[in-house]
């Protein structure tokens, strides 16, 4: 993996071409990672997978945060992977709520309308509905292996990916209401007794 000085010379190479993508870098647990600017996310990927000298062209894993209290809030991570030199790099964009200023609904968000099982495929604009979810570019076109990944930090987080195929529910049932995997989904069900504690303890 590159190294602190490798990782700044990969930002100012990105710099050349897309200026103001990268908006930072760091390493967290030994990982060096690219913090980019969202609305540059498509642009930065096909330069580490396409540009000399770089061949970044496996992504091993697409995944997401909840940073709550932070704002940004959300982040997207790209796990990506030069096989050739075994080298893993980190790309990052981080996302605002926009539903921060107003309730939300559910505790994790209500279930927009236009993600139903009758809805026509969300591959341009979100539709509008209770509550706006944050949006980022999706990437399957670069990464086909992003389809599935999207649709699933979609699910589980609410993260809206322009220009995805098929972004529907691909764990939780259509008519699912919010995003569990968000801290500020409620936490219910009923609470599990166990016949140890119930002889022992009374």
């Amino acid at each position: 993996m590159p190294d602190a000085p490798g990782l700044e010379l990969i930002r100012g190479e990105v710099e050349q071409d897309h200026p103001g993508a990268i908006l930072d870098t760091g390493f967290d647990r030994d990982q060096p990672a690219l913090v980019v600017d969202p609305a540059q996310i498509l642009a930065v990927l096909a330069w580490l997978r396409d540009a000399p000298g770089q061949g970044y062209r496996f992504l091993s894993s697409l995944h997401a945060a909840d940073y709550l209290p932070a704002e940004p809030r959300f982040g997207v991570h790209y796990e990506l992977l030069n096989r050739d030199r075994v080298e893993r790099l980190r790309v990052k964009a981080m996302l605002r709520d926009p539903s921060a200023a107003g309730p939300v609904v559910g505790g994790g968000g209500a279930l927009r309308a236009g993600h139903g099982p009758s809805s026509t495929p969300p591959t341009a604009a979100p539709p509008t509905g209770e509550e706006q979810l944050p949006e980022i570019d999706s990437c399957v076109e670069l990464f086909p292996t992003a389809e599935f990944q999207e649709r699933e930090v979609f699910d589980f987080f609410g993260i809206f990916f322009r220009g995805h195929p098929d972004l529907t529910r691909i764990l939780l049932p259509e008519d699912y209401v919010g995003w569990p995997q968000r801290r500020d989904f409620p936490i219910g069900g009923e609470p599990v007794t166990f016949t140890y504690n119930e002889r022992t303890y009374g």
